[in-house]
């Protein structure tokens, strides 16, 4: 069995704050990724997909998690310019609404190219909405697009139904690109959980499943408010372990950020796959009490690191 790796989506949201990280961290010198650093072996960049990555905050990032825990990965976004419409919201996502410019493809690259230099790039994460389809159009854009950064290892996640068809999967074993396994509400057509191998790495996102919220989020965070069940992350167990049997490395991500249900359901799949106790800030075990049953607090921790959000 390859490597698992189950970490969350982002780590910078105000409402962690006394939830997942200390009250005052800032005034113990700590950067959040230590804490995440601490906990699990992989995070997701989220902030790459609404701006570029800044080659001076990998750095910092770089350096803020190597003496934590060496063996720490990030994989990130892809800018959303190569993969939503400027409209999204209010026309579907196509090849003949993405519009992506050579600036975005320049910032694109210093980003991930200072993030594989560090050697801690684990994947490039290409993600479409719904409304991005199974057409020769599209499928013509992402062969370019897969082409654009053909020298990193890339994801692709798309979440209509509509790609989930033998070709697709052979297409993508052919050129190596790992097919994004998703837990999202199933409202019309959208894909139903996968457990596709079709590369070297295997990839996870778990979504939630808030069907009231999905498409009518009053606030931006109502639709990642949502705790699994133990019940539903076995679900999951059984499946990413079954990947991780065809994969080198598997990367397990928890996209429920609201109040850092992340957090509490990766320690939950941590301690499912491994059998082990997870190590979870104090906070967390304060707010979420049933993570005692399988989780210990970090011990405390003095560092000297400058506390930067990013």
């Amino acid at each position: 069995m390859g490597k698992i790796r189950v970490g969350t989506a982002g780590w910078s949201y105000k409402d962690w704050q006394g939830v997942f990280y200390p009250p005052g961290l800032e005034h113990r010198k700590q950067h959040p990724l230590e804490v995440v650093a601490r906990c699990f072996g992989v995070v997701e960049i989220n902030t790459s997909f609404y701006g570029h990555i800044k080659p001076e905050l990998v750095k910092l990032w770089a350096r803020r998690v190597a003496p934590v825990n060496p063996d720490f990965i990030f994989t990130a976004k892809l800018h959303r310019s190569f993969t939503h419409s400027p409209l999204a919201v209010m026309e579907p996502t196509s090849a003949a609404t993405i519009k992506p410019n050579d600036e975005d493809e320049r910032m694109a690259r210093e980003g991930l190219d200072a993030l594989a230099a560090t050697g801690m790039l684990g994947a490039l994460l290409i993600q479409f909405p719904v409304s991005f389809k199974n057409t020769s159009l599209n499928r013509e854009y992402l062969d370019s697009l897969l082409r654009q950064f053909i020298e990193y290892p890339c994801v692709v996640e798309v979440r209509h139904s509509s790609w989930n068809n033998p070709e697709i999967l052979a297409s993508f074993r052919r050129h190596n690109v790992a097919f994004c396994n998703i837990d999202q509400p199933l409202l019309g057509r959208s894909l139903e959980a996968t457990e596709h191998v079709t590369a070297p790495l295997a990839y996870v996102r778990l979504h939630g499943r808030n069907y009231d919220h999905w498409f009518e989020a009053e606030k931006p965070h109502d639709r990642y408010n949502y705790l699994y069940s133990e019940a539903e992350l076995k679900g999951w167990k059984d499946k990413i372990e079954r990947m991780a049997r065809n994969a080198e490395v598997t990367y397990v991500i928890a996209n429920n950020h609201f109040e850092a249900k992340a957090g509490v359901n990766a320690l939950q799949l941590g301690h499912m796959l491994t059998g082990q106790r997870q190590k979870a800030p104090q906070p967390l075990l304060e707010r979420y009490p049933e993570l005692k049953a399988i989780a210990d607090p970090l011990p405390e921790e003095t560092s000297d690191s400058l506390f930067l959000l990013a």
